[in-house]
């Protein structure tokens, strides 16, 4: 038995999504459990807080879709307050760590974090009863990550797809070329009726950006 739903709250100085997918499932001992894994901890730790609270969940991970400051900040409070280890791609180290490279620098003051599993193109995640396939996504930058939970139809796609958009690549490690092979390669093969949750603004699905995405046609 899965039961899988997600919650959300727009948080921080530029309106990042910050997405709860949980799931409630018979575990092999036989008990239900209820758990829950926290994209893009933007800012805010008594939101976070608050958000979990009202999913009456347990948090077991982080994932990170990529290193800008905007979607980080409140990663390391969340760790520290739930002992929970943060998830984010094998090509994103050098990113989290530099302050310039993250735009903090840019904002007036330093976001440095240090991930716990660094995962690469393709691994699969078990994490709160679910299976969530890692997807790279180079583009907007250097270690983008998308995470698709095929049981459940959802795509949390970060800054790499937006409804009918993508994301900037004017930033360090960005690239244009690389964004639209990552959308073309990695997301447009997925089931139309996917459903896409970025990291910010308003949801989509696979077959809207088929048809209307102005970038993938």
């Amino acid at each position: 038995m899965h039961n899988i739903t997600f919650d959300y709250k727009i948080l921080g100085p530029i309106g990042t999504n910050c997405y709860l997918l949980c799931n409630e499932y018979q575990a092999e001992d036989g008990t239900t459990q209820k758990q829950c894994v926290l994209v893009d901890p933007a800012d805010d730790i008594a939101q976070i807080e608050e958000l979990i609270s009202r999913n009456h969940a347990t948090l077991v991970a982080v994932l990170l879709t990529h290193g800008h400051y905007d979607h980080i900040m409140a990663a390391k409070s969340v760790r520290n307050e739930y002992h929970v280890p943060i998830y984010a791609s094998c090509d994103e180290e050098t990113l989290l760590a530099s302050p310039d490279m993250n735009l903090s620098a840019l904002h007036g003051f330093e976001v440095m974090l240090e991930a716990d599993v660094l995962h690469n193109d393709g691994d699969v995640l078990h994490l709160a009863g679910m299976d969530i396939e890692v997807k790279h996504t180079p583009g907007h930058t250097i270690g983008g990550t998308c995470y698709y939970i095929a049981e459940a139809g959802l795509l949390f796609s970060g800054d790499t797809l937006f409804a009918a958009s993508v994301g900037r690549t004017d930033f360090p490690t960005g690239s244009m070329s690389q964004i639209v092979h990552s959308i073309q390669d990695k997301l447009m093969v997925l089931p139309d009726d996917t459903k896409v949750f970025p990291g910010h603004g308003e949801s989509s699905s696979i077959g809207y950006e088929k048809k209307y995405n102005p970038f993938l046609q």
